[in-house]
Parts: structure tokens; sequence; C-alpha cells
């Protein structure tokens, strides 16, 4: 196809093109961390930076951030906030000055005041040039690496969140030892369970973790302490929450009426130490339980396990990445392992034909000649009589090595020395050739030494439990009143003037029964609609199945019906009919029972009205002689006569009931 004939792009297409690759850029540049090392490209080039700069002392994070700009093209602030993370963990960098506080959520201060260096551990688990993949810099100028040479799962023990385009990326952080025991658990073949470990401790209910993959969730919650019976104390509070926010949050609760406080303070320093004072009278458990279910004293965190791998997103469990990592760092011990092998064994091998060179005084056969080509080829034939214990061939590039002795050293040259040195040589070759056929026994001694020489003060800081989720109507605070206008329909608790009904707070239902019997439930308000003369209002409390009677008229002149039910289940604001619906139904009778036991003690009497060939006008009614049903039930026939009035029995009638149900 011709350059004529070639379809121009549409910008649908380039958009599609552009977007995608924007979209690929940031998931694998910015926002997501690689499964090997555990790092954002972010938090790599700062380490890497940090290790460039490294002779021992701390660096300015202004030169620091300045620095790794040669490798990351987006800013100063970026870098900056990305250290300020990393130097929060305090597992990779040493940090002096004020570096902001996770607890009350203050600011680290201005790079240019900050101080920074590798920590000791970072050295031990993250660098070796030469086990490390590198790669050119975004100007290609530099050589940065692709990965880290991480010898640990530092991905679970610090934990990372990210935003990229279409995806997201949440993982938790894990407990430094747990994380080091699941490792060598791996390698034993034994089963292991891993669960999130938070810096700011609290209290967990890790039941639906789900190894850390979507649809799992954690909740954390503060630890409340009831001092007294007017005071309350937070000392740890969940993970992602300030002690600021914490407090806003609750002080919000109590004007929303929630909770009832009467002042909170806050003395957090290296520890959180939040003070809630209560007002007289108060319950501080009841208090407790409202502050899990109104505030953020409880909080529900969802995972979402996501790492680039092979250079692509993989949504992988925190059991499969821990399982990569234990084997990963393995797999570079063994590297490292093979790397010094060799180094070791090319030591020997020299250190032997500098022996044989020295003390057969094959330099003196070189004194004749007179081209470099005659050099090597003298020195190569006064070696070959000498050189069958060597465990390899002699190269020219060894015996270049030999023409570069200093007369120096072949005039202080100690035969004994030699030998000595050769034999630590020959031990320590052996000993590497061990540690390989040992591969796994000699990564779990390393894991083992990780945590003697690190693990002394990073024990759990989460209590792991199981707690249910608060009834919040059950524990918030009753500090309204319910009132109702029964001649205009209205109810709420904002009518101070009307007939008031019973306490309420602002989060209950109101129950509403009409007089032509239809139930519904509405959310109580400051003033709603309730129609006008109900049969009966109260607050809806759905763990009271409360009985009720109730006996209506169907239509205007039809038959008398009497029913017993329990509500059950409803629907906010959906009407429920209690009769058979029939036009002019009216509500002749209506009572509420604790009990059923009540229920069945609750005795009428149905009084007729005049009717020929009609004697006994005043009939009484047992409601224990019908069974008790759900709400949509019609009932059962009382009678078919025309009713004047239903109206409870007085207490001297007793049981003397000779009435049956027609």
């Amino acid at each position: 196809m011709s350059e004529e004939e070639k379809p121009e792009a549409t910008l649908r297409d380039m958009y599609s093109d552009y977007f995608l690759d924007y979209a690929s850029y940031v998931i694998l540049e910015r926002a997501v961390p690689h499964v090997n090392d555990g790092l954002k490209p972010v938090q790599r080039r700062i380490l890497h930076s940090l290790d460039e700069m490294d002779d021992g002392r701390y660096n300015k994070v202004a030169n620091v951030v300045g620095n790794t700009m040669k490798y990351h093209p987006h800013g100063d602030a970026s870098i900056g906030d990305a250290m300020v993370w990393l130097g929060q963990r305090e597992l990779l960098i040493d940090t002096q000055g004020n570096w902001g506080n996770v607890l009350t959520g203050d600011r680290a201060a201005a790079p240019r005041y900050i101080e920074a260096r590798l920590t000791t551990f970072a050295k031990d688990i993250s660098f070796n040039p030469k086990t490390t993949d590198w790669t050119s810099s975004y100007d290609g100028r530099n050589k940065e690496p692709v990965a880290l040479p991480m010898k640990f799962p530092l991905l679970l023990t610090q934990g990372v969140e990210g935003i990229a385009v279409g995806l997201a990326c949440k993982i938790l952080p894990h407990n430094f030892i747990e994380v080091i025991d699941a490792c060598i658990s791996i390698l034993r073949k034994q089963p292991f369970e891993l669960l999130p470990d938070f810096p700011t401790g609290g209290m967990m209910d890790a039941s639906n973790y789900n190894d850390g993959v979507r649809g799992g969730k954690v909740r954390v919650r503060a630890k409340v302490n009831v001092e007294s019976k007017k005071l309350l104390r937070i000392t740890e509070v969940p993970f992602g929450v300030t002690t600021g926010s914490l407090m806003d949050n609750i002080v919000n609760a109590n004007e929303k009426g929630k909770i009832k406080i009467s002042r909170i303070e806050d003395n957090t320093a290296a520890l959180t130490d939040i003070l809630v004072h209560l007002p007289a009278g108060s319950d501080p458990e009841m208090v407790r339980e409202a502050l899990y279910g109104f505030t953020d004293c409880e909080v529900s965190i969802s995972p979402n396990s996501c790492v680039i791998i092979e250079g692509k997103p993989s949504f992988m469990g925190v059991s499969e990445i821990l399982k990569h990592n234990a084997f990963l760092a393995k797999d570079l011990i063994q590297m490292e392992l093979e790397i010094k092998l060799g180094e070791l064994r090319d030591k020997w091998h020299f250190s032997s034909l500098e022996k044989i060179f020295i003390e057969n005084r094959i330099y003196r056969d070189i004194e004749e000649c007179e081209t470099w080509e005659a050099v090597i080829k003298a020195i190569d034939k006064g070696l070959k009589p000498h050189i069958k214990h060597l465990i390899r061939e002699v190269t020219e590039e060894d015996i270049v090595r030999l023409t570069e002795i200093k007369i120096k050293r072949i005039s202080k040259f100690d035969s004994f020395k030699a030998d000595d040195l050769i034999s630590g040589l020959e031990a320590d070759i052996e000993e590497v050739e061990k540690n390989l056929k040992n591969l796994t026994r000699f990564t779990i001694r390393y894991f083992e030494n990780l945590k003697k020489k690190y693990g002394k003060g990073r024990e759990r800081k989460t209590e792991i439990a199981e707690f249910g989720k608060v009834n919040r109507t059950q524990v918030v605070v009753a500090n309204e009143m319910l009132y109702l206008d029964s001649k205009n329909g209205f109810a709420g608790w904002g009518l101070k003037k009307e007939d008031p009904v019973e306490k309420c707070s602002q989060l209950d239902d109101v129950v509403v029964f009409t007089n032509d019997g239809q139930l519904k439930v509405m959310k109580v308000a400051e003033k709603l609609f309730v129609g006008k003369r109900p049969q009966h209002l109260a607050i809806f409390r759905k763990d009271e199945e409360k009985v009720y009677s109730m006996i209506y008229r169907d239509g205007k002149d039809g038959a008398l019906f009497a029913k017993r039910f329990k509500i059950g289940g409803v629907t906010r604001d959906k009407e429920y009919e209690l009769t058979k619906g029939t036009k002019g139904t009216r509500i002749m009778y209506f009572a509420v029972h604790d009990s059923e036991e009540e229920s069945n003690n609750n005795l009428l009497v149905v009084h007729l009205k005049p009717a020929l060939r009609l004697r006994n006008l005043a009939r009484p009614f047992q409601f224990g002689d019908i069974a008790i049903k759900g709400r949509a039930a019609k009932g059962n026939t009382v009678t078919k006569h025309s009713v004047d009035r239903v109206v409870k029995a007085p207490k001297d009638m007793g049981d003397e009931t000779d009435f049956s149900l027609e």
C-alpha cells in the first residue's frame, strides 16, 4: 500500500492509543510496586540515590531529593513526600530531625532541615551491584536498577498504597518478625498464616481478610479503656486515623446527638493519649460502644493486593507474594554464593600461580626475551610442569597479571605466608560449596540471623481479636423526645408544644398504625406527616418482638375480624395492609403487648347493635382463643352482626366466656 493509500488515523484511534500509553505508564512507573523488591519506582530511586551518596554520614534530604531527580522525572515534591513516607516506616532510612508524626498527622519539616542515611538493615538486604539488573535512566545519562536485589519481603512488611488509571493497590503492613517466621515456614514446607500488623496498634478483626485480595476486609478498632465512670482513655488509634481527625470525628458525633460527652482533650506525644470526659450519669461501657459505632474509633479497611510481575500488573494474595519473595531471597543468596565461589577460586588460582612463578624463579626466564610474545611464551613454558593441580587452565590474562608483579613483592615473598593464604582460601571455598549444597538450610539461617539482629523492638503492635458489629440503634443516645400532633397528623422531635410520646434518638424509626388498618415504618425527623389521628404511634425497635392485638370492621357494614400478629421484617416508607383493604374499614380495637402471655389474657366485650331476635348484645371475647400469625393474615371472624363498640372487659368479669366465633 502506497503512502497516499494509507488511511489517516482518526481522533478516536489516537485518543485510545495515547490513553492506553498513559495508563500503562502510570501503572508500571508510578503507582504499583514491583513484586521483587516491593518498591514503587520513586522509592527505588530514592534508595538507589542514598546508596550512591552513602559515606556513613547523614545527608540533607534536600540534597538526596536533588540527586534523585537524575532518575525520577516527576519533580521534587513527589520525591520528598515518598522519602518522608519511607522514613516514617523506620525500616530502611535512618532519620534525623522532625520527620512528622503518624499518630497526630503532623507533617515533616522542610527537606533542607532534616537529614537521612541508609540503615544497616537496608544495606544488608537491598544492595549488591553484582546481582542487580540495570537500565538507563529517563535521559540516558545514568544507570538505575530495574529492581533492587531484595532478600526480604519488604512489600508485606511496609505495606503500600497507590491509585493508577483504572487500577488501585492497597497492601496492608505486616509484622517484621512474623514475616520472617512465615518465610522460614515456607522454606521448611510448613503451613503458615500471616495477618496485618499496624504501626499505630489498635485491635483488629481479620476474620474476613481473604489473604489480602479484593473482596476481603479487616475491621480495626482504637483501644478505649474505661478509667472511671466519667472518663474514657484512648491509647491506640486505628490504622490511617490520626488523633486530630479522630477528635474532630468524636466532637461531630456529639454535636449530632449520636454520643454524649462533656469534653475531650488530646495529650498525645510519643504515644496516643486522648481523654474523653463523660457527663454525670453516663454508662461508660455504652459510650465506648457508641464510639465504635458512630466514630472513627472503628474503621473498615479493604485490601487490594496488586503488584507488577513480569512487566504487567497482577492480583496476588499475600501468601503468594510471600512465597515469591522467600524463594527470590533463596535465588539471590545462591547467586551471591556462586559469585563468591567464583571469586575465591580465581583468587586461589592466581595465588597458586604466583607461588609457582616466584618459587620456581620463572621470572628469570624472561630476562633474555626481546619481544612481548617471547615473554608470554617463556612464562607459559616455565609454568607447564607445575600446573597439573590447578582447577582450570592458565590463560594469557593470567600470564599478563604475573608480569605485573613488582620486584619488591618478589623479593619479600614468604612461601609460608603464601601457603597459609592458599589454605585459608581452600577453607573458604569448602564452606561456600557446603552452603550451596545445603542452600535451603543456609537461607533459613540467613532469615534467623535477620530476626536476631533486627527483630528487637519489632514485636506485634495490633491485637488480633474477633468482635461483632455494633448495633448503632442500641448504643445511640436517646436525647430527643418524640411528640405527636394527632389532630393535624404530624410527629417529630421538633413539635415541642404537642403531646410527648417517648424518648428517641435521631437514628430511630417510627411505626404508625392508621385508623383504616395500614402499617408504615418511617425515619424519625424533626417533623413528618403520619396521618391524622393515628391508631398507634411508637418508636420501632426490631429486637423487641411485640405482639399486636387488633379488631377491625371490614368495610362500612361488614363482619368483625380479630387478629394477633407480629410485625416482622419491613421496608422503610412502604405501606402494609393489615386488613382486607375494603373501603370504609375501621379499627374497633387495638392493643400492644410485650409478650404472648400478656396478650393471651386480653379479655374484651363486643357490644352489638340491637336487632330482631338478638337478645344478648354484650358478648365477651378472649384473644387467647386465636393464634398469633404474621401481619398479612386477615384474621378470624368475630361476628357478622353490626357492632356498636368494642371495650375492655371489667376486672370482675373473670373468665365467664360463653361465646364462640361465628
